[in-house]
């Protein structure tokens, strides 16, 4: 996937730290969290070795949700948003799909609006979770 089609942000606070501050702060911009998959857990419970942190957090504004599924309800099948929570090289990155780059797939013109509005809140969520202090 070309890299414009991901935000990622860096950042040196621990991974467990991201982790419990993203929930807070998605909540304050009115995304709430609809679940979190922990991936080395959930593969390691299949048998399958996964050495590495990662956490999938959904994250879902119902009214913007209600919005563009109403322009096409085939858009469900790129809900909900997701951050990515991941350790690299010793830093901890949060990254998502572009919210905008993924409407591109679906004929809704009429949705392209709210997917800024949601992109900007996503940008908005990363940075002040990755931020130190």
């Amino acid at each position: 996937m070309p890299a414009d089609f991901v935000i990622t942000r860096t950042t040196s606070v621990p991974l467990e730290t991201v982790c419990q501050r993203l929930p807070e702060i998605s909540t304050a911009h009115r995304f709430g969290v609809l679940g979190v998959h922990n991936l080395r857990e959930k593969m390691e419970s299949k048998g399958v070795a996964f050495g590495r942190e990662c956490r999938v957090f959904e994250v879902c504004n119902p009214g913007h949700a209600q919005k563009v599924l109403g322009q096409n309800i085939a858009i469900s099948t790129a809900l909900p948003c997701r951050i990515a929570v991941y350790a690299e090289g010793g830093q901890t990155i949060l990254a998502t799909i572009r919210p905008t780059a993924l409407l591109t797939m679906f004929d809704a013109p009429g949705a392209a609006e709210t997917a800024r509005e949601v992109e900007e809140t996503m940008v908005r969520i990363m940075d002040e979770t990755a931020r130190a202090g």
